[in-house]
């Protein structure tokens, strides 16, 4: 997800998850999916996520942002959300994501951002606001996750 140090979670969350030997910004990661894609998240809390991916490489035949495109960067924006709900002892698992499309963007760069819209013991549901380079929303999405229990050996 291009540049680990440049995603900024809260000193008390990085603390916890230090403590525990976990390098957070590894662990929200979109992998080798995001990577692919261009996936930065620029800042991250429970309370907020935000992230960067550019069209460019990430369109359709028609060259505009595919909508999977869009669905990826949603799941991982209210993901990592999630798991920062969670906490180091729950994994956020993805149960139902919705995406609704409104324009096209055909360059630059579109911006997620991710806020809570429940946050339970067992699950977290967020919504992600995809907008372009010129603040039109693209994309509106809402992502439910399923908080598991990090199972123990």
């Amino acid at each position: 997800m291009g540049e680990h140090s440049s995603v900024k979670f809260p000193q008390e969350v990085i603390d916890e998850y230090a403590a525990l030997g976990v390098d957070l910004p590894a662990m929200f990661s979109a992998g080798d999916l995001g990577t692919r894609m261009g996936v930065e998240i620029k800042e991250a809390s429970a309370d907020r996520v935000v992230g960067t991916m550019p069209v460019e490489g990430n369109t359709q035949p028609y060259g505009l942002l595919h909508g999977g495109a869009s669905a990826v960067l949603a799941e991982t924006l209210g993901s990592v959300g999630s798991m920062l709900h969670g906490g180091s002892s729950k994994i956020a698992v993805g149960v139902d994501l919705n995406c609704t499309h409104h324009r096209g963007a055909r360059s630059g760069l579109v911006t997620g951002v991710a806020t809570p819209v429940h946050r339970g013991r067992s699950t977290a549901t967020y919504e992600i606001v995809i907008t372009d380079e010129q603040d039109r929303r693209v994309c509106s999405a809402r992502l439910t996750c399923l908080l598991k229990d990090i199972p123990t050996s």
